[in-house]
């Protein structure tokens, strides 16, 4: 008899913004599925290049911008870790296996230290924060069957850790790792808290996309934590909601307020080149009363005073 197996790759929902496809879908979450680039490179008439975490607020503000303009139809958005989009910027384009996309952005969203690069090289000229995350947390399979209450528990030699890459995700990774170091009570004489844990085997890194491979990691069985921005790990539970639990570090799941060393960053926007006809408007949208409150639903901060 025939028996049908079940995937365990997880289902990410679809994240356009704009005008919606009728399109046939051809795709399966183990291959040949593309889940951070967003719409049509070639009809676009606002192209935003985004760093991923936040992705999930941003969807949400660009499809309410959109809806503002029936003249503006078509976005496409990146949000992959930087270095992908800066290199696509740089090179004029991007191979993603077999497919090539050869688009450049009217805004470009990131960390304050990716756009100062950007402007040293000639291709931005200014750029403004407008929100912040609320702190890293841990990331657990649901109903947390290593019991982590804290960040010192993950150095049991039972526990496995998820870690974004530290050169091909040198953001994330840092801000978690510093996040660790600095929660966890170790040897001021060992500069590497979790040297024991590499030797043992016991840290599992992502490739390039950690905030995709962070719960897929979890899901698999390969790892037992991630450390995760709260708004990751807000988006996990609120889309898999059978599948994980968070461990705050400081404050609560409701109400995060990081402990002391839980590493906070700040995102910021701005235009490449003029940015289009698009792309300032687009930035006066990203600090309205309506977008702060779309990325604080989603778990960050506004830094727009007032």
């Amino acid at each position: 008899m025939k028996t049908e197996t079940t995937s365990s790759y997880l289902r990410w929902p679809e994240e356009n913004a704009g005008r919606s496809s009728d399109f046939f879908q051809w795709s399966h979450p183990g291959s040949n599925l593309c889940l951070d680039f967003h719409g049509d490179p070639i009809k676009a008439q606002l192209v935003v290049f985004s760093d991923g975490n936040h992705h999930m607020a941003l969807r949400e503000c660009l499809d309410s911008f959109s809806r503002k303009y029936e003249e503006l139809s078509y976005i496409f958005y990146a949000t992959t870790p930087p270095g992908p989009i800066v290199n696509m910027l740089k090179r004029g384009g991007l191979q993603l296996g077999n497919l090539i996309i050869n688009i450049q952005p009217h805004v470009f969203i990131s960390p304050p230290n990716i756009l100062e690069g950007l402007i040293e090289q000639g291709v931005m000229t200014t750029h403004s924060p407008f929100v912040e995350n609320r702190g890293n947390v841990l990331l657990v399979r649901k109903g947390n069957p290593k019991n982590i209450t804290a960040a010192s528990d993950i150095m049991d030699e039972t526990v496995r850790i998820f870690l974004s890459h530290p050169e091909r995700e040198k953001a994330s990774y840092t801000s978690y790792y510093d996040t660790l170091k600095a929660l966890i009570a170790v040897n001021e004489m060992d500069s590497d808290f979790l040297r024991e844990k590499i030797l043992q085997g016991q840290i599992v890194y992502g490739e390039r996309i950690h905030h995709r491979e962070a719960p897929q990691a979890l899901v698999d069985g390969a790892a037992d934590v991630a450390p995760v921005f709260y708004h990751l790990a807000l988006r996990y539970l609120r889309i898999f909601p059978d599948f994980f639990d968070i461990v705050p570090l400081g404050g609560s799941v409701e109400e995060p307020v990081p402990l002391p060393g839980n590493v906070v960053g700040t995102t910021s926007r701005g235009l490449v080149g003029d940015g289009g006809i698009w792309g300032g408007r687009l930035l006066d949208y990203l600090i309205s009363d309506e977008a702060i409150k779309i990325y604080e639903n989603h778990g960050l901060n506004s830094r727009i005073k007032g």
